[in-house]
């Protein structure tokens, strides 16, 4: 069985572990670190919410809402997970595709 679809994504974001999160962002040249984990638990969390992976702006607002200003913003989350943060860090986390990302 293969764990990833088309896309490269996690076909099934139950089987998500800290492991598969680890081997994702190394593909990405990540090193996942307590500020990167943060943000990835935000992102599971917004799905659980809203049945769907964020796009950027959405995820920029999450995270200022539930982390305050200095982090909710694009520069921050850029910095973490470079490119588009909603996909990079949607694909680590183990959910699909945001719907509105490349």
């Amino acid at each position: 069985m293969d764990l990833c679809d088309d896309n490269g994504f996690l076909a099934d974001r139950s089987v998500w572990s800290t492991e598969i999160a680890t081997e994702f962002a190394a593909l990405e040249d990540i090193v996942l670190s307590e500020a990167h984990w943060e943000i990835l638990h935000l992102l599971r969390a917004f799905y659980d919410q809203y049945d769907d992976s964020p796009a950027n702006r959405a995820l920029v607002n999450y995270v200022k809402r539930h982390l305050g200003a200095k982090k909710g913003n694009s520069l921050y989350l850029m910095s973490l997970f470079p490119g588009s943060p909603a996909r990079v860090g949607s694909r680590i986390a183990g959910l699909p595709k945001p719907k509105n990302c490349l």
